[in-house]
Order: structure tokens, then C-alpha cells, then sequence
């Protein structure tokens, strides 16, 4: 490694950690609001009638609904200048990419929230905790699905990769930083994944009905 990618690191990281940071405030920020909205539909799922026929079509909606197309549609829907009682309402990048993750976020929470609520009336109170593990998945795919952002000048990690490398003299030098990049945001979400998917794994055993015995 050359003295100057050495240098090169040392700068680089803090900025990818800020970057990271923001990868996660727009996961958080994509979550809360996708828990608000997806627990309503999962209760309107649940209920039946019409207002699980206007859920569920919402919901359908929401699934289809490309993460890059909301983005620049929301982008471009605000004017700039506009305001509500004199208060700005144009979006940041930050709100622009969260608000683009929340019919994923609203929609897998309904799945989620409609599983937990059948569990739950069923008298499985374990497979209803189910829930939690599964919202906790669903935070990590929108860290990782936050890299959107790239695309309309956010700050978050991928971008801060991108922009580096382009100041790298040589090609060897890109791969190793795309390859440390790659090491320090995706090793703490797979472990993240593993941890979601052990809990998922001791919840089912455990809210499985025991086996009866074999006669001698």
C-alpha cells in the first residue's frame, strides 16, 4: 500500500463513518414512519370488509412502487420554494430517500403486523413476538436500500466511497478501498441478519406445539 492511499485512508474513514451515520438515520427515520403506517393497514388487513379490501390494495401499491421512481418523483412533486404557514416544506436529500423507503417499510410492517396479529388471536403469544425480529430485518435492508441516495448527492457511505475513488491514480488502489468499503458495511449487517435469524430460528422452535410422546 503506498504511503499516499495510507494517507488517503486515514481521511477517508471518518468520513465514511459520518457517512454510515446517515445511512442509518435514513433507516430509522424510514422505519418509524413505516411502523405508524404499516401497523394501520396490518389492523385494516385484519379486520376485514372494506377496510381490508382498501389496505390490502394499498398495499399491493406500495410493493410495486420502485424506490428510485418515488424518490425523484417526490424530488420533483415539492417545489422548492414552497411553504405552509410560513414554515419551508421543500425536502432535504436525508427526507427525500427515507420518504422514498416507506411504502417498502409500510408494506413489509403490514405483513409483518398481520402475521403477529393472527398469531396473537390465535393464542401463540410467541409467534407474535415474531414481529420484532422481522421489524429488526427490515431496518437492516433499508440501511443497506438508504445507499439510494448516492444518486442525488447524499452524504451517506456509498457515496463517500464513490467520490474517493475518483481521486485514486490506479485501478488496484479502487478495488482495495470498494473492498474495504464493502468489509466495513456489510460485515456488521450480515452479523446483524445472522443475529435477526437466530432469534427467528429459537422463536419457532419454541412456539411449536411439543410432539406427543411415542408409546413404549
Amino acid at each position: 500500500m503506498s504511503g499516499q492511499l495510507s494517507l488517503f485512508l486515514s481521511d477517508f474513514l471518518p468520513r465514511f463513518l459520518r457517512g454510515m451515520a446517515v445511512n442509518f438515520e435514513i433507516a430509522i427515520i424510514a422505519l418509524v414512519i413505516g411502523l405508524a403506517l404499516g401497523l394501520l393497514l396490518a389492523l385494516g388487513r385484519y379486520r376485514g370488509g372494506l377496510a381490508r379490501g382498501t389496505a390490502a390494495s394499498a398495499v399491493a401499491l406500495m410493493r410495486a412502487a420502485p424506490t428510485f421512481v418515488v424518490m425523484f418523483f417526490l424530488l420533483n412533486a415539492i417545489p422548492r420554494d414552497m411553504t405552509l404557514f410560513g414554515m419551508p416544506l421543500a425536502l432535504s436529500g436525508i427526507m427525500a430517500v427515507a420518504l422514498s423507503l416507506v411504502p417498502y417499510s409500510a408494506s413489509y410492517i403490514s405483513d409483518a403486523g398481520l402475521d403477529a396479529m393472527r398469531h396473537w388471536h390465535d393464542g401463540s403469544r410467541l409467534g407474535a413476538l415474531l414481529f420484532l425480529p422481522n421489524v429488526t430485518r427490515a431496518f437492516f435492508v433499508l440501511v443497506m436500500s438508504s445507499s439510494a441516495g448516492a444518486a442525488i448527492g447524499v452524504t451517506e457511505a456509498i457515496s463517500v466511497i464513490l467520490r474517493r475513488a475518483e481521486h485514486l491514480p490506479s485501478l488496484d488502489e479502487r478495488l482495495l478501498l470498494f473492498a474495504f468499503g464493502i468489509v466495513m458495511f456489510g460485515i456488521p449487517l450480515q452479523l446483524g441478519f445472522a443475529l435477526v435469524s437466530y432469534v427467528q430460528r429459537r422463536l419457532n422452535r419454541i412456539s411449536r406445539p411439543a410432539e406427543p410422546a411415542k408409546a413404549a
